[in-house]
């Protein structure tokens, strides 16, 4: 089993989940499942920034994780985001975790859990290639906003 990588989060990252929060009311107001992510890199810049645009894209890899390496990446011109942040509303899922890790993006922040979906690591013998680089995991940064605006998403779809 690997190692725990979970570290409490910090006072500014509220101010970027902030951020992410506010790409996840976009993907609300387009009928997506509100997700939100963002890219920071080690300066404290944002470079990446991405919504769930799976029903848009109709294709289940349009996750607001992707979108937002995929900016980052266009932004430093590589594939490589070493010592950078990754920001999202909800615990990435298996494919967005590995997309992460594979482009060496160095600590996941991320708000609510995904009981469903969401990838935890520290629960699996991953191979070293996905928890070389992906150093630290913070969860829980504004949680019960988060939460709250994924069940009026649902409510909302289901009435």
């Amino acid at each position: 089993m690997s190692e725990n990588r979970e570290q409490p989060f910090f006072e500014h990252d509220i101010a970027y989940m902030k951020q992410a929060y506010d790409l996840a009311l976009k993907a609300f107001d387009a009928g997506e499942i509100p997700v939100g992510a963002i890219i920071v890199a080690p300066d404290g810049q944002i470079i990446g920034f991405g919504y769930n645009r799976t029903e848009a894209e109709k294709c289940q890899y349009a996750h607001a994780e992707l979108f937002a390496i995929k900016s980052a990446c266009a932004v430093v011109h590589d594939w490589r985001l070493d010592g950078c942040t990754l920001y999202v509303t909800l615990q990435p899922c298996m494919m967005c975790y590995g997309l992460s890790a594979l482009s060496r993006v160095e600590r996941i922040v991320y708000g609510a859990e995904s009981p469903l979906y969401g990838f935890a690591v520290d629960t699996v013998d991953a191979p070293g290639v996905y928890t070389k680089h992906t150093k630290f995991i913070s969860s829980g940064v504004m949680k019960v906003e988060i939460e709250e605006l994924l069940k009026r998403f649902f409510k909302k779809v289901r009435s």
